[in-house]
């Protein structure tokens, strides 16, 4: 009967994506589709280093953000692939499953008729006793020593020994294709059901936030999760601190913070980079660091306001840039207010100032001498407007339209000094907190993924170490009815490359309890030649 045209599009489309060749095929390409995961900033790892690049490729940045550069273990193409991916491992593993399940049920193959023509052989062999008794006992000394055997009698009076060994290299490949298998769920579960919660946390008394996705300066849900059933918890950071080599090279970050479950009761917790704030329902990652610059500015009315800023990093040894905003300033004591009377700062920090502060960076990350550089703006800051501001830099567009004017020269300030501006008002440089970016997440399929990890590992060794091999014994009996011993031949196939069968063969003909007469010693023959 002729298939159906599309039955056998169908059905060969199948067997394309089902094959070892396709999985491979599929698994590069995964491979390939990370790569922008770990050449790109992800949000879902840290915020702050999708904003510095935004800023440093503004033409650029967009045209990746809606390529999923940004998210790209979350973006359509790569669930795609992975998808794929997951079908091809599935639909290849459970057959070669099967077929392994049966060639284990199954008997060693029969003795072929000649022996001489395997790429080992050994002839002139004799054993004790009748064929009966002497293929026992080959049979029990290859059982000893780990390999499936069988006897078989012939009606002729000969009887043979088939016996092979190395199943356990294609139980490490299955285990391993199945232990991806594995991690590929594991991974799904996470996608699904895990979500996670980025946030800039200040050190004191306002470094406070609780498990909630208003309180989280960017998070991801799950497909499956709405964000509704969150653990309740909240934690503040009360100290960070940070050890650094001479050179500048970081040794160690310890937070040391508080946090309750909704009842109230405060608890003191330690976490460093490696070693995660683990909760009730979520984890918290310490993911990075900075300083947060602490302004202080008195306004033409003599009122004060302080504002914590924390400033973004810019290189390896702490050199930072933010801006420092104060829209409620200049208000007169009637409630009068006039927006064109706000004020920010643009500033960068130096934790150890250099000698030509404006034209290099710090030259160490810790604080041995901190200096403060500040660029006055007063203006509209447009923060009524309603449309979304950067928290880490001015609007270039107001600048340019002078809503924002520049007022005086940048100074430089140490912790303590003042910066007075033109209409007498002033700003303090009070000195800086630490801040730190945490991770709060959730992740089910962690545990799984660890397992799939624990067998592929599991997997490996008798992959790469086992090798399939069949050795068969030919008992006859002896020419001479007056002797009461046997003639016996034996030979033996690899079935994968295995350079040292020989070695192993004969040193398996010298181990069994045979005798040999007159022939000479086992003469491996050329590799590749077959039953």
């Amino acid at each position: 009967m002729t298939v159906p045209r599309p039955v056998a599009w169908l059905r060969n489309t199948w067997r394309q994506l089902t094959s070892m060749r396709t999985a491979l095929v599929l698994l590069f390409l995964l491979a390939l589709a990370s790569v922008p995961g770990s050449a790109l900033p992800q949000r879902s790892v840290s915020v702050e280093s999708v904003a510095r690049f935004y800023e440093r490729y503004p033409d650029l940045a967009p045209t990746l953000d809606r390529l999923g550069a940004f998210n790209v273990f979350g973006s359509p193409w790569f669930s795609a692939i992975y998808l794929l991916l997951f079908t091809s491992l599935v639909g290849c593993i459970v057959p070669r499953i099967r077929d392994h399940v049966q060639a284990l049920r199954r008997a060693p193959v029969p003795a072929p008729r000649r022996l001489s023509r395997l790429p080992a052989h050994a002839a002139g062999l004799t054993a004790a006793g009748s064929p009966a008794e002497a293929a026992d006992r080959l049979h029990r000394a290859l059982r000893a020593r780990r390999w499936r055997s069988i006897v078989r009698r012939h009606e002729d009076g000969t009887v043979t020994v088939s016996a092979e060994k190395g199943y356990l290299k294609e139980t490490g490949n299955l285990l391993m294709h199945a232990a991806m298998v594995v991690i590929l769920v594991g991974v799904a579960l996470g996608a699904a059901y895990g979500w996670h919660g980025n946030r800039l946390v200040v050190a004191g008394e306002d470094g406070q936030f609780c498990n909630t996705l208003s309180q989280y300066d960017e998070f991801g849900l799950g497909n499956r999760v709405d964000g509704t059933g969150l653990p309740p918890f909240c934690l503040q950071l009360d100290e960070f601190h940070a050890e650094y080599s001479e050179r500048g090279e970081p040794l160690a970050f310890l937070a040391q913070a508080r946090v309750h479950h909704g009842d109230g009761q405060w608890r003191p917790v330690e976490f460093t980079v490696n070693s995660p704030l683990r909760l009730d329902g979520a984890n918290v990652y310490l993911l990075g660091s900075g300083y947060a610059p602490v302004l202080r500015y008195t306004d033409r009315y003599g009122q004060t306001q302080t504002v914590v800023a924390p400033f973004l990093p810019v290189d390896s040894l702490g050199t930072s840039e933010g801006v420092a905003v104060f829209p409620d300033a200049n208000v007169s004591p009637d409630g009068e207010r006039d927006p064109s009377l706000q004020v920010a700062f643009e500033g960068r920090y130096q934790p150890t100032a250099s000698a030509a502060p404006m034209l290099f960076g710090s030259q160490h990350p810790a604080e041995q001498d901190p200096l403060l550089m500040l660029l006055a703006y007063r203006g509209n800051l447009g923060m009524d407007s309603g449309e979304p501001r950067s928290v880490w830099s001015l609007d270039a567009n107001q600048i340019a339209r002078g809503e924002l004017v520049q007022v005086g020269e940048p100074e430089f300030l140490a912790p303590g000094e003042t910066m007075t501006l033109d209409d007498g008002t002033t700003v303090e440089f009070l000195g800086t907190q630490r801040w730190i970016t945490v991770s709060v997440r959730y992740d089910p399929g962690q545990p799984v993924a660890a397992v799939g990890a624990f067998l592929l590992v599991a997997g490996v060794v008798p992959a790469l170490l086992g090798r399939r091999r069949r050795v068969w014994f030919r008992v006859t009996p002896a020419e001479s009815s007056t002797t009461d011993r046997s003639i016996v031949e034996a030979g033996g196939l690899p079935r994968s490359g295995h350079p040292g069968f020989a070695e192993e063969f004969r040193q398996l003909v010298a181990d069994l309890p045979l005798t040999i007469v007159d022939a000479p010693a086992p003469d491996p023959a050329v590799a590749g030649r077959s039953t």
